[in-house]
Protein backbone atom coordinates (compact mmCIF):
# COMPACT_ATOMS: atom_id res chain seq x y z
CA UNK A 1 0.00 0.00 0.00
CA UNK A 2 1.49 3.34 -0.94
CA UNK A 3 1.85 6.09 1.65
CA UNK A 4 -0.33 8.71 -0.11
CA UNK A 5 -3.30 6.31 0.02
CA UNK A 6 -2.80 5.80 3.76
CA UNK A 7 -2.57 9.55 4.30
CA UNK A 8 -5.89 10.06 2.50
CA UNK A 9 -7.39 7.28 4.63
CA UNK A 10 -6.53 9.06 7.89
CA UNK A 11 -7.71 12.47 6.66
CA UNK A 12 -10.94 10.78 5.56
CA UNK A 13 -11.43 9.32 9.03
CA UNK A 14 -10.98 12.78 10.58
CA UNK A 15 -13.55 14.10 8.08
CA UNK A 16 -16.05 11.37 9.01
CA UNK A 17 -15.68 12.26 12.70
CA UNK A 18 -16.17 15.96 11.91
CA UNK A 19 -19.22 15.41 9.68
CA UNK A 20 -20.84 12.92 12.09
CA UNK A 21 -20.29 15.27 15.00
CA UNK A 22 -21.74 18.26 13.14
CA UNK A 23 -24.71 16.25 11.85
CA UNK A 24 -25.61 15.12 15.37
CA UNK A 25 -25.17 18.63 16.80
CA UNK A 26 -27.24 20.20 14.03
CA UNK A 27 -30.03 17.66 14.53
CA UNK A 28 -30.13 18.30 18.29
CA UNK A 29 -30.01 22.07 17.74
CA UNK A 30 -32.80 22.11 15.13
CA UNK A 31 -35.07 19.38 16.54
CA UNK A 32 -35.01 20.09 20.27
CA UNK A 33 -35.15 23.26 22.37
CA UNK A 34 -32.24 24.29 24.56
CA UNK A 35 -32.54 22.54 27.93
CA UNK A 36 -34.43 19.55 26.46
CA UNK A 37 -33.74 16.15 28.03
CA UNK A 38 -34.96 12.68 27.08
CA UNK A 39 -34.33 9.65 29.26
CA UNK A 40 -33.10 6.81 27.04
CA UNK A 41 -32.14 4.41 29.86
CA UNK A 42 -31.80 4.60 33.63
CA UNK A 43 -28.20 5.81 33.15
CA UNK A 44 -28.29 7.73 29.84
CA UNK A 45 -30.15 10.79 28.57
CA UNK A 46 -30.10 12.72 25.35
CA UNK A 47 -29.98 16.43 26.17
CA UNK A 48 -29.52 19.78 24.46
CA UNK A 49 -27.07 21.95 26.37
CA UNK A 50 -24.49 24.55 25.41
CA UNK A 51 -20.96 24.65 26.79
CA UNK A 52 -19.07 27.93 26.35
CA UNK A 53 -16.08 26.45 28.21
CA UNK A 54 -13.89 23.43 27.70
CA UNK A 55 -14.01 19.97 29.29
CA UNK A 56 -16.16 19.86 32.43
CA UNK A 57 -17.30 23.43 31.55
CA UNK A 58 -13.84 24.75 32.45
CA UNK A 59 -13.93 28.57 32.10
CA UNK A 60 -17.61 28.47 31.08
CA UNK A 61 -18.35 31.65 33.03
CA UNK A 62 -15.25 33.56 31.93
CA UNK A 63 -17.14 36.29 30.09
CA UNK A 64 -16.67 35.37 26.42
CA UNK A 65 -12.91 35.63 25.82
CA UNK A 66 -12.60 31.85 26.30
CA UNK A 67 -14.45 31.26 23.00
CA UNK A 68 -11.53 32.73 21.03
CA UNK A 69 -8.92 31.21 23.33
CA UNK A 70 -10.27 27.65 22.92
CA UNK A 71 -10.84 28.23 19.20
CA UNK A 72 -7.19 29.27 18.77
CA UNK A 73 -6.00 26.23 20.72
CA UNK A 74 -8.19 23.88 18.63
CA UNK A 75 -7.03 25.39 15.34
CA UNK A 76 -3.37 25.34 16.41
CA UNK A 77 -3.66 21.71 17.51
CA UNK A 78 -5.45 20.84 14.26
CA UNK A 79 -2.67 22.34 12.15
CA UNK A 80 -0.10 20.42 14.19
CA UNK A 81 -2.10 17.17 13.76
CA UNK A 82 -2.43 17.73 10.01
CA UNK A 83 1.35 18.12 9.87
CA UNK A 84 1.86 14.93 11.90
CA UNK A 85 -0.54 12.99 9.67
CA UNK A 86 1.44 14.04 6.60
CA UNK A 87 4.35 11.87 7.79
CA UNK A 88 4.60 8.07 7.78
CA UNK A 89 3.13 6.82 11.07
CA UNK A 90 2.27 3.58 12.76
CA UNK A 91 -1.38 2.64 12.31
CA UNK A 92 -2.46 3.23 15.93
CA UNK A 93 -0.64 6.56 16.02
CA UNK A 94 -2.33 7.72 12.80
CA UNK A 95 -5.71 6.52 14.11
CA UNK A 96 -5.18 8.50 17.30
CA UNK A 97 -4.22 11.70 15.50
CA UNK A 98 -7.13 11.31 13.06
CA UNK A 99 -9.69 10.95 15.85
CA UNK A 100 -8.29 13.91 17.77
CA UNK A 101 -8.17 16.02 14.59
CA UNK A 102 -11.80 15.29 13.68
CA UNK A 103 -12.94 16.04 17.23
CA UNK A 104 -10.89 19.22 17.53
CA UNK A 105 -12.27 20.53 14.24
CA UNK A 106 -15.83 19.61 15.28
CA UNK A 107 -15.64 21.61 18.49
CA UNK A 108 -13.69 24.44 16.78
CA UNK A 109 -16.46 24.74 14.20
CA UNK A 110 -19.03 25.07 16.99
CA UNK A 111 -17.02 27.80 18.69
CA UNK A 112 -16.48 29.70 15.42
CA UNK A 113 -20.06 29.44 14.11
CA UNK A 114 -22.27 28.95 17.18
CA UNK A 115 -20.11 30.61 19.82
CA UNK A 116 -20.46 27.57 22.10
CA UNK A 117 -20.21 23.79 21.83
CA UNK A 118 -23.42 21.77 21.67
CA UNK A 119 -23.38 18.77 24.03
CA UNK A 120 -26.05 16.05 23.98
CA UNK A 121 -24.78 12.79 25.54
CA UNK A 122 -25.53 12.65 29.26
CA UNK A 123 -24.53 9.69 31.47
CA UNK A 124 -25.32 9.23 35.16
CA UNK A 125 -25.42 6.42 37.71
CA UNK A 126 -25.91 6.07 41.45
CA UNK A 127 -26.08 9.79 42.11
CA UNK A 128 -22.94 10.40 40.06
CA UNK A 129 -23.41 12.57 36.97
CA UNK A 130 -20.88 12.94 34.17
CA UNK A 131 -20.95 16.31 32.34
CA UNK A 132 -22.72 16.17 28.97
CA UNK A 133 -20.47 15.68 25.94
CA UNK A 134 -20.62 14.98 22.20
CA UNK A 135 -19.09 12.87 19.40
CA UNK A 136 -16.13 15.27 19.03
CA UNK A 137 -15.30 14.90 22.72
CA UNK A 138 -15.56 11.12 22.43
CA UNK A 139 -13.17 11.09 19.45
CA UNK A 140 -10.66 13.31 21.26
CA UNK A 141 -10.70 11.11 24.37
CA UNK A 142 -10.56 7.92 22.29
CA UNK A 143 -7.56 9.25 20.36
CA UNK A 144 -5.82 10.29 23.57
CA UNK A 145 -6.40 6.85 25.12
CA UNK A 146 -4.98 5.20 22.00
CA UNK A 147 -1.87 7.42 22.26
CA UNK A 148 -1.40 6.40 25.90
CA UNK A 149 -1.74 2.72 24.93
CA UNK A 150 0.76 3.23 22.13
CA UNK A 151 3.16 4.87 24.57
CA UNK A 152 2.78 1.99 27.02
CA UNK A 153 3.33 -0.59 24.28
CA UNK A 154 6.44 1.28 23.09
CA UNK A 155 7.78 1.49 26.65
CA UNK A 156 7.55 -2.31 26.95
CA UNK A 157 9.79 -2.67 23.89
CA UNK A 158 12.53 -0.37 25.22
CA UNK A 159 15.66 -2.12 26.43
CA UNK A 160 16.22 -2.03 30.16
CA UNK A 161 18.68 0.68 31.21
CA UNK A 162 22.17 -0.54 32.03
CA UNK A 163 23.06 -0.35 35.68
CA UNK A 164 25.56 2.33 36.65
CA UNK A 165 29.01 0.94 37.28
Amino acid sequence: MNYSYRKAHWYSLASVVFVGDQAAKTYIDVAWPLGWAFEVTGFFNLVHVLNPGAAFSFLAGAGGWQRWFFLAIALGASLWLIRLLSRPLRRLEALSYSLILGGALGNAFDRAIRGQVIDYLDFHAGGWHWPAFNIADTAIVGGAIALVLLSLMSADKQPAPKEAR
